[in-house]
């Protein structure tokens, strides 16, 4: 027979071993020594880690990525091309700090530009851009202001296109938070985030080619990784935004004013192990999915197509995916003429009886009004057929 004392230290080894084990597997709350900084999911922009979000800082190069969105969605709006051929202005030319040197009145696409920003951090060819796009760049400076206001990005205000240093010139790590969540939406930028190495032929031939070197130095280095951007300068620090997705989940950190270049990617790696240690997406529909059917009174086809107008992903804790329940609101039927893309209801995601996202349902194809006659000539079909 086991003593009772026996009995108490086998109880409390057990409760150590259980205690121990959970201290393995449970997910650490990083530590880092960025003074301000924040991890969020960009698919549901859910905070995951904040350290001081809200306080107004220089983000010198960072000031780039609002560069890059309002180039990029000048592009989707068919405003400007990227074989649009830019003229560089004196202005550009004379911009100090990094630079990809690019000479007065010589000619560049404005994708080899927005190749320049994304790569090699060129100040010359944001300033060369912010003219193209913006007529000036005091104008293109008021884009970015409305596009941050538009945003919600209450702490920032813009006063350049390459963020060299302006104390107004200023923004936190929330607000970039807010805005890299939308760069990220943009397939192209990643054809140029994932560059490690390319070369600007220079038009006028006055110059050797100029070599890009990419300022991420987590790239291929980090599981996922594959942007965003770096920014340092006396006041502002060492900053990074950086981005990695593996599977559905993609995250977005942001550091700011780290002491040096390496703690800058060190607190970055541990953002992210720590968001993708704890967390995971789940797709609970993707775009234009059928998802159900839908039968039409009075029109030329008897049923219509029920689509997800977007993807829908999920945040969830590892370990809760099962916990995340879906259900369709829909109408029993609906009446012709039916335009494509009408909205008839939604999906709605739920977990633990709380809506955690949803989707608008939406008619795949236009079904038009049936004349009387097609109508008599359907009912008279069916009863015969009856």
């Amino acid at each position: 027979m086991i003593s009772s004392k026996l009995m108490r230290i086998i109880s409390l080894s057990l409760v150590f071993l259980i205690c121990s084990n959970f201290t393995v597997y449970a997910q650490p709350y990083p530590e880092i020594k960025s003074p301000s900084a924040i991890l969020i999911d960009a698919g549901t922009g859910t905070v995951l880690y904040e350290k001081n979000p809200h306080q107004r800082m220089e983000p010198a190069s960072i000031t780039k990525i609002m560069t890059l969105l309002i180039a990029l969605e000048a592009i989707e709006q068919g405003k400007v091309t990227l074989t649009d051929k830019v003229k560089i202005s004196e202005r550009a030319w004379k911009t100090g700090g990094s630079q990809v040197f690019l000479g007065p009145g010589e000619e560049q696409t404005l994708e080899t530009l927005l190749k320049s920003i994304t790569i090699a951090s060129a100040n010359d060819a944001s300033v060369a851009v912010a003219e193209y796009i913006g007529g000036s760049v005091e104008g293109f400076v008021k884009l970015m202001n409305e596009k941050a206001k538009s945003l919600g990005m209450k702490n920032t205000n813009f006063t350049n296109p390459h963020g060299l240093p302006d104390p107004n010139n200023y923004t936190t790590a929330y607000d970039i938070a807010l805005m890299s969540r939308e760069l990220v939406k943009y397939p192209k930028f990643f054809e140029w985030s994932t560059v490690w190495v390319d070369y600007l032929e220079h038009t006028d031939k006055k110059r050797e080619p100029t070599m890009l070197a990419n300022t991420n130095k987590l790239l291929g280095k980090y599981e996922g990784l594959d942007g965003i951007k770096t920014g340092f300068h006396a006041r502002a620090g060492y900053c990074f935004v950086g981005t990695a997705k593996r599977g559905n989940l993609r995250l977005i950190s942001v550091v700011l004013n780290s002491p040096s270049s390496n703690d800058r990617f060190e607190d970055t790696k541990k953002l992210l192990d720590y968001g993708f240690g704890k967390y995971d997406s789940i797709q609970v529909v993707t775009k234009n999915s059928v998802l159900a059917k839908l039968p039409v009174e009075k029109g030329l086809k008897k049923q219509a197509d029920v689509i997800a107008s977007d993807d829908l992903n999920i945040l969830v804790e590892k370990g809760k995916e099962k916990t995340i329940n879906t259900k369709l609101e829909l109408p029993e039927k609906i009446t012709a003429p039916v335009p494509a893309g009408q909205k008839v209801g939604k999906l709605i995601a739920e977990q633990d009886g709380k809506v955690v996202g949803e989707v608008e349902l939406i008619i795949s194809e236009g079904i038009d009004k049936a004349g009387l006659f097609y109508i008599f000539r359907r009912l008279l079909g069916e009863w015969l057929n009856f």
